[in-house]
């Protein structure tokens, strides 16, 4: 058995671990961050799945990564490259009717046009709420939200946080009520008319959140999705190329050439806890290492569940973060293609700018409630709602010439099956359901299906620590947001164990790979580090 000291033991190397672990090597602190896997990237990674084919496993897309953690830790000098997709999305509505949003105001309209010219006037003054909510946003996101009982300091920026609402117009602060608490459909309809004009925006609002877009507080799902940029172009969204695994593989060496350790294969078995404080953590192995301060890249509820030992807080307490809503009714594959898919209702082969785009299979709002609806009665909806990214058609490096590579991200599906059935047993025959259906709007799709990667809610838990196939680390209800995430009262990024942080999704200000949790994380661990240092 080794004793080794760091100032900071990071758990888990996700994108936010190793964003925290290079600010705090930055500041001049020894850290060491501890993956089980053997590779560094969490859900943002990349892999061959077939030979000649790869692709990003779980998270598969580019506009939430914040361009000051971009700026910050250099991550284009370590290699990062992102490429903008043509267009914004496609959705294929029937054989003869499809939706393809490109970006620009004016392209939108006239594709919105096709479908209700009301709804095409209505748009820019829709944009421009949004917009306003979102820049409210932006500023809120890089801040560490006001803990409930934390004394006078916690009152004051409370206080500054109040008088920077109340400095809103009255309108928005109508607008930002409606946004964070009532449905998307509810907020939609009082925009547009048209069923596919709102399906359309609506699918953000259910992204990663096992819910009806008829559910309260789904407005505030579709504004956290619209406040990302691409090589600073709001709205814009992109691929990193090489996937997903770029972005992390760029962090982790930003974080080395600052100084801190990283290592896989280590999967941690417990946080020690010495004297009421968080002073390391142990390996499988049976190895400890000491730690000044623990932070931890995974969700809350399997940090205490799994980690945090028996006696280290209340009873209560415990029972509090094991009952955090989780399960985010998503599904992941991914394919090896011999063609592009050939759309009935915007036909051809060869690439085109739909291909390139997010292709959404969700053509109306009444289907993402029934959808919902279903995999509620019978554990997955039978038309799947499915977001399809062909990254090839971008970077051609991830498919031999002429192949291409597809990502599939499906909602609705239940965490948990009913009648006490694995996904085990399930995967393959709702992955059968989803070629299917993507089948039926682009009828080449099925036989250009050369191999697939199949990941259920189930193996997402198992192979990233998504409790529930969680890609948020917990759900964005309103009772799980800002000062209320993952708990009120512990919404700064400490834990109530001292000396122990949450610098992942499951905290402030949630899911998506923005780098924003390990970013604040880090700016409190250090302010608290100096402090200690100081008094030591």
């Amino acid at each position: 058995m080794s004793d080794r000291r760091y100032d900071v033991a990071i758990i888990g190397a996700g994108h936010n671990g190793l964003t925290c672990a290079a600010y705090l090597a930055g500041a001049g602190l020894k850290v060491i961050v501890l993956e089980k896997n053997e590779v560094v990237g969490g859900a943002a990674l990349t892999e061959e799945f077939h030979p000649g084919f790869r692709n990003s496993v779980a998270a598969y897309t580019v506009s939430l990564l914040n361009p000051k953690v971009i700026a910050d830790l250099q991550l284009e000098k370590f290699g990062l490259r992102i490429i903008e997709r043509p267009a914004a999305n496609f959705w294929p509505i029937d054989a003869e009717r499809g939706l393809l949003m490109p970006y620009g105001v004016a392209g939108r309209q006239k594709a919105i046009a096709a479908f209700s010219k009301r709804d095409a006037e209505r748009l820019p003054a829709y944009d421009a709420a949004l917009e306003r909510a979102a820049a409210v946003l932006r500023d809120l996101v890089l801040r560490t939200p006001p803990n409930a009982g934390g004394g006078i300091l916690e009152l004051i920026k409370a206080a500054g946080l109040g008088r920077r609402l109340l400095g809103l117009s009255v309108e928005d602060q109508r607008l930002l009520i409606d946004l964070f608490t009532k449905s998307a459909a509810d907020y939609l309809a009082s925009w547009f008319e048209s069923d596919i004009v709102q399906g359309a925006f609506a699918f953000d609002s259910i992204v990663g959140t096992f819910a009806s877009p008829f559910t309260p507080g789904t407005a505030y799902v579709l504004l956290h999705h619209c406040f990302g940029e691409v090589n600073g172009k709001p709205g814009v969204w992109g691929h990193a190329v090489g996937g997903m695994g770029a972005i992390t593989q760029a962090m982790c060496a930003a974080a080395q050439a600052r100084g801190a350790v990283v290592r896989t294969s280590a999967r941690v078995a417990q946080i020690k806890v010495t004297e009421g404080r968080a002073s390391g953590v142990v390996l499988d192995s049976g190895e400890t290492i000491q730690a000044r301060a623990v932070a931890a890249n995974i969700p809350p509820k399997l940090l205490f569940r799994d980690l945090v030992p028996d006696g280290a807080i209340s009873p209560e307490l415990r029972a509090r973060f094991l009952g955090l809503k989780s399960g985010s009714g998503s599904f992941r594959m991914n394919v090896a293609l011999s063609e592009l898919p050939d759309f009935l209702c915007l036909p051809g082969k060869e690439p085109q700018a739909h291909h390139g785009s997010g292709i959404i299979i969700g053509p109306t709002i009444s289907y993402l409630e029934r959808a919902y609806i279903d995999a509620r009665l019978h554990g997955w909806s039978r038309e799947p709602i499915i977001e399809m990214l062909i990254p090839s058609t971008l970077d051609p490096s991830l498919a031999p010439s002429g192949r291409h590579v597809a990502s599939l991200f499906v909602q609705h599906v239940a965490p948990h099956l009913p009648d006490g059935r694995s996904w085990d047993e399930a995967k393959e025959e709702f992955a059968d359901l989803v070629i299917d259906t993507v089948n039926r709007y682009a009828p080449n799709f099925k036989a250009s299906v050369i191999a697939r990667q199949v990941l259920s809610p189930l193996d997402l838990e198992r192979r990233f620590g998504m409790v529930d196939g969680d890609i948020f680390h917990g759900q964005l209800s309103l009772d799980q947001l800002f000062f209320a995430r993952p708990v009120l009262g512990y919404a700064d990024y400490r834990m109530p164990v001292p000396g122990l942080y949450l610098c992942g999704s499951g905290a402030h200000p949630g899911g998506g790979v923005t780098g924003v949790p390990g970013h604040n994380a880090a700016r409190e661990i250090i302010r608290d580090l100096r402090g200690w240092l100081r008094a030591h």
